[in-house]
């Protein structure tokens, strides 16, 4: 039977979102095609005539997997500031449902396995993920007062308070992936230690980023 334009893009959709979780959830090796189609409804043989083959599926499963917001986790709202974000990802309902979460804290040492065209994808991720989340610092950052200095110094001034706040970014983002990995590893064997990694580096963090002294950093 000759399947619709329309439910055709509604298969692919469906691999591409159960490869996504299924991948995060046990791991680009411990997935197969028929796991993948299995779990979308669809016979083992659709799968290749949306994707050219499992590599491709795998590449775009994890941009796919970018998709993911922190917000979400615990309700919060797309404007949730900060601290609420570091409060969702180093969470215990973020650490036990890898499926829907982070794919750089599930994913990572994969993609680094793999290299090549799954490495880009992850790097185009990642600079994403950086990029938003300095993007929420400034806009966490009070409004600056209207200044008398000249325009070059102002512009190198807003360059420079950039690159601060990317550098930020990057250190928290990394900071909370870690955590992330290291609470999973640890979680059924101490579940006590995991908390105190994730409660920890909550508390860390959030400290570190609304100290009077941060800006200067």
């Amino acid at each position: 039977m000759k399947v619709s334009k329309a439910q055709a893009a509604e298969n692919r959709q469906g691999i591409l979102d159960a490869a996504a979780r299924l991948y995060r959830e046990r791991g680009l090796t411990g997935v197969g095609v028929a796991d993948i189609t299995r779990d979308a409804g669809l016979t083992h043989g659709g799968l290749y005539r949306h994707f050219e083959s499992k590599d491709a599926l795998v590449r775009e499963a994890c941009a796919r997997a970018f998709d993911w917001s922190i917000a979400p986790l615990d309700g919060h709202t797309p404007n949730a500031s900060v601290a609420d974000r570091i409060q969702s990802y180093l969470s215990p309902q973020h650490r036990d449902a890898p499926g829907s979460g982070c794919p750089a804290a599930a994913l990572a040492v994969d993609a680094a396995r793999a290299g090549g065209e799954l490495s880009q994808v992850f790097a185009d991720g990642i600079e994403r993920n950086i990029q938003r989340f300095a993007q929420l610092l400034a806009d966490s950052e009070p409004a600056a007062p209207a200044g008398t200095a000249p325009q070059d110094a102002d512009e190198a001034t807003a360059a420079a308070a950039a690159a601060t706040r990317r550098a930020h970014a990057m250190q928290v983002l990394a900071t909370m992936v870690g955590g992330l990995v290291l609470a999973r590893a640890t979680a059924a064997a101490q579940p006590g230690l995991s908390e105190e990694i994730l409660t920890t580096l909550q508390d860390q963090l959030i400290q570190w980023l609304e100290a009077p002294s941060a800006e200067g950093r």
